[in-house]
């Protein structure tokens, strides 16, 4: 029997970032990420120019791991 997803899991899913995503999707799900992403040196994730690049075109850029910051954006609790 297939297990189906409740309401909350499928919300958590859909609010997952990931390394295809441009910087503007990002942001938009998360405005949060910004001081993440700034405090790796991504300081191009707040240019127009770049708002359309992906994380992981930005973090090749930068010389970082793509896979760590999606896990660190996506670990971060959301603040109130």
């Amino acid at each position: 029997m297939k297990k189906t997803k409740t309401k909350n899991e499928k919300t958590a899913k859909e609010n997952e970032i990931n390394k295809k995503m441009s910087f503007a999707e990002i942001l938009e799900k998360k405005p949060e990420a910004a001081s993440i992403l700034m405090g790796k040196g991504m300081h191009c994730c707040g240019c127009p120019m770049a708002m359309q690049e992906t994380l992981e075109q930005g973090a090749c850029a930068h010389g970082l791991d793509a896979d760590e910051i999606v896990g660190e954006l996506n670990s971060k609790k959301k603040r109130k």
